[in-house]
Order: structure tokens, then C-alpha cells, then sequence
């Protein structure tokens, strides 16, 4: 059984995700009108990514005991400077993710619930991997700058990299 404050703190872990999903689908939607359809390919399957983060703990807190509460949710920004400053903008809201998820964890070992600390590990360890990315992404845009030729090659790739993350997802789903 959740403690309450246990329960509260994964409420709003939830309002999070949600918004973070919201966040990228927004960006997603802008590069997409931008004609960079690599770059939206990859936030729209961020966003997803996020909602299933989101539902993930949605049915944690109603597998022990508690209510994952369905957030209402600000509407997200509609047009952004460049990619590049779309990218800077998810590598500091993950890193804002990361302080939240270390927040969460902190809160379940003072609360001596160790179920729940261990659930928060796969998030902690998921963390590491996407502010990683971004960091990776935000290099690899500092180095194109302004070069429209290069932004050209950065789009294909993330496309590139959403359809073989894709691949590589329903390669782990078959074998599960």
C-alpha cells in the first residue's frame, strides 16, 4: 500500500509525463510544418514515449493501492526559434525530469518503501539515456550552426534514427 505522500509524489511524477508528451507532440508539430520531417518523426515518437512513461506509473499507483490521477494539462508553446533551440529546450526538461526522478526516489527512501524505490530505478536509469541523447543531439547542432546543408542531413538522420528505434522496439517486443 502506497503512503499518501508516496502516492502524491508519483501524482505529480504523472502530471510530468503528461506534459513532457505534450511538450514534444507541440515541437513535433512545429518541425513538421517546418518541412522537417525527420526531426517531427522522432518527437512524435518521443511524445509516445513519454504518455507511456506516464501510463506506466498511472497503473503502478493503481497496482499498489493508491489513484494515478489523468492530469488536466497547459497547452505547450506552438512555434519555437530553430531546432537547435528545440533541442537545448528538451535537454534542460529532461534534466529537470532527472532532478524530479531523484526527488521521487529520495521521498520513497524516507518513506522506507522499497517496492516503490525499485519500480523507480528503470525511470532513473531511462533518465540517463534520454538526457544523454540530448546532449548528443545539442552537439551535433552546434557543429552543422547555420548551414542549411547540414540541418538537411540532421533531419534525414533522426529519421533515420526513429525508423531503426522502431525496428529495434519491435525486435525487444517479439522476443518478450
Amino acid at each position: 500500500m502506497l503512503s499518501t505522500k508516496v502516492s502524491n509524489a508519483l501524482n505529480t511524477q504523472i502530471v510530468l509525463e503528461a506534459s513532457s508528451s505534450q511538450y514534444y507532440l507541440a515541437m513535433a508539430s512545429w518541425a513538421e510544418t517546418q518541412g522537417l520531417n525527420g526531426v517531427s518523426s522522432f518527437l512524435y515518437a518521443h511524445a509516445d514515449e513519454e504518455r507511456m512513461h506516464m501510463l506506466k506509473l498511472i497503473k503502478f499507483v493503481n497496482e499498489r493501492g493508491g489513484h494515478g490521477i489523468v492530469p488536466s494539462l497547459k497547452q505547450p508553446p506552438t512555434t519555437f526559434k530553430s531546432v537547435k533551440a528545440v533541442f537545448e529546450e528538451i535537454l534542460k526538461h529532461e534534466m529537470k525530469v532527472t532532478s524530479e526522478i531523484n526527488n521521487l526516489v529520495d521521498i520513497t527512501l524516507k518513506e522506507k518503501d522499497y517496492t516503490t524505490h525499485n519500480f523507480l530505478q528503470w525511470y532513473v536509469s531511462e533518465q540517463i539515456e534520454e538526457e544523454a541523447l540530448a546532449r548528443q543531439i545539442v552537439d551535433k547542432l552546434k557543429l552543422i550552426g547555420d548551414d542549411k546543408g547540414g540541418l538537411y542531413f540532421f533531419d534525414r538522420d533522426m529519421g533515420a534514427l526513429t525508423t531503426a528505434e522502431a525496428k529495434a522496439d519491435a525486435g525487444e517486443k517479439k522476443a518478450k
